[in-house]
């Protein structure tokens, strides 16, 4: 059997600039292809699955090949300057199309949109739609515009929009896994981030639409949800008047998803560390359904780069919700996110992120560079000061503490046994399946008689990669 090593990557980097397809309705074709193209986190894939079900409404069917479409959207990502890159690369590639068709509707949506809108439409001559996370909804009325020769823009942030009743078209799927959105929006101003400045305020969707929505998905052959939100640990939304409010918060959230059905996989991404209760701790390990696994970003082990980062938690918080996790869910795996460089740390301070991951061995990690995103608190208030050459050498030393930590994570599965839900073959053989463990962990075993996708296997671990298990059915 082969050595495989497939990192696990909550954030796909293969899926950026993946083309979404769905099966057409005939009975409402208008004869008119979208291609939407998309980058960025979770959050984004999902917002694509709405677009498209928004649009086949209208009669859309969507095609992968950009050259047959009559509307090009890419939903796009502010996080990392290379991603803003990726998606100006892109819009000029399809200038070529667009002068084949000048017909052509090309449109930006998500996080970019909302944060560059004029830019778009004055420098990048190609784009005649530009729509924010909170507006697609408008997407008909728009093309409509656009069709009748204006430039159309619908940017504008809501306070209610969860997109709720909009059950979302499930794109590109294995049929098994499916990203559920349970809120929209971030309260929280680190200082680093444009999320609140392009996505907007936060707000939760109704439960019971969650439910509904998580119910309706194991109805149709999926096991597994992965309910998604920027801060999911402050997910709260009531019902009724001030004397008989009902307020369900993110522990009663996932133990109503949870109840659903036993063999129905739970779980969740992001958790912050300032909102994680030990409530949703104990949840956690009351459902055998709900993962043993938290994303828990800790970004810098500092507490003065965490404070010029408002984070609004100190080391010493991060390391209490670590050993509350250790002691509550022995058997958690943890993963992070690591910024090196931020505005004027100094090598201590970089150090003492070192020993975090010292300290708490995660499981998984994700590591970047320092990138300053323009019109965040952080490019307001600090100078990005870091040498590019020192923040390479301290993300080097990062990526390389992490690699040995994952290794040792995966070496210490080795002898147990792992439930594991098969997601189909492995990227480099049809002879073998991969799947994935309750922690998040890919697992790699051989085909056989018995079990197919979709379907729970116990697999005994013989060996492993830094980032997979490889074993055998038992």
């Amino acid at each position: 059997m082969m050595d495989l090593l497939i990192p696990d990557k909550t954030h796909d980097e293969s899926r950026q600039g993946e083309a979404l397809m769905l099966n057409a309705e005939t009975a409402k074709n208008n004869g008119r292809k979208l291609y939407i193209e998309s980058y960025g986190c979770a959050m984004n894939f999902s917002d694509s699955e709405i677009v498209a079900s928004i649009l086949a409404e209208s009669g859309f069917e969507t095609t992968t090949d950009h050259t047959s479409a009559d509307v090009i959207f890419i939903n796009t990502c502010s996080i990392r300057e290379n991603a803003e890159q990726r998606v100006r690369n892109r819009l000029k590639e399809f200038t070529v199309t667009k002068v084949k068709n000048p017909g052509l509707v090309v449109g930006v949506l998500g996080c970019m949109a909302e944060r560059l809108k004029s830019k778009f439409l004055e420098e990048e001559k190609l784009v005649d739609v530009v729509v924010g996370p909170d507006a697609y909804r408008d997407l008909p009325n728009l093309i409509d515009q656009v069709d009748s020769g204006q430039k159309a823009v619908n940017v504008l942030l809501s306070r209610e929009e969860t997109y709720a009743d909009i059950s979302p078209v499930r794109l590109n799927s294995n049929g098994i896994n499916a990203f559920v959105s349970i809120m929209r929006g971030c309260d929280n101003m680190c200082s680093f981030c444009v999320v609140p400045f392009t996505r907007g305020r936060e707000r939760s969707r109704d439960p019971l639409s969650i439910e509904a929505e998580c119910r309706d998905l194991f109805d149709r052959g999926y096991r597994e949800v992965t309910l998604l939100g920027q801060n999911v640990d402050s997910y709260k939304y009531s019902t009724g008047e001030d004397d008989n409010k009902i307020t369900t918060n993110f522990a009663d959230l996932l133990e109503l998803v949870a109840l659903i059905n036993p063999d129905l996989r739970v779980r969740f991404s992001t958790s912050h560390p300032k909102d994680i209760t030990d409530d949703v701790l104990y949840t956690i390990n009351k459902y055998d359904n709900i993962c043993n696994y938290i994303h828990l970003p800790v970004q810098s082990g500092n507490s003065r780069v965490l404070e010029l980062m408002n984070r609004t938690y100190d080391r010493e918080w991060y390391i209490n919700r670590i050993d509350a996790i250790r002691r509550i869910i022995p058997d958690c795996a943890i993963s992070t996110d690591v910024i090196t460089g931020f505005c004027s740390e100094t090598e201590e301070e970089h150090k003492d992120t070192v020993s975090m991951m010292d300290y708490v061995k995660y499981d998984f990690a994700y590591m970047f560079k320092y990138s300053e995103r323009p019109g965040t608190l952080a490019a307001k208030r600090y100078a990005d000061d870091i040498p590019e050459d020192v923040k390479q050498k301290r993300l080097t030393e990062i990526v390389a503490k992490q690699q040995e930590y994952s290794f040792y994570r995966m070496q210490s599965r080795i002898g147990k046994v792992e439930r594991v839900l098969i997601e189909g073959f492995s990227k480099k053989s049809d002879k073998d399946y991969a799947g994935r463990s309750d922690q998040n962990a890919m697992v790699i075993f051989p085909v056989g008689e018995g079990y197919k996708p979709g379907e729970y296997v116990n697999v005994l671990v013989e060996r492993s990669t830094t980032a997979t298990l490889i074993g055998k059915v038992v």
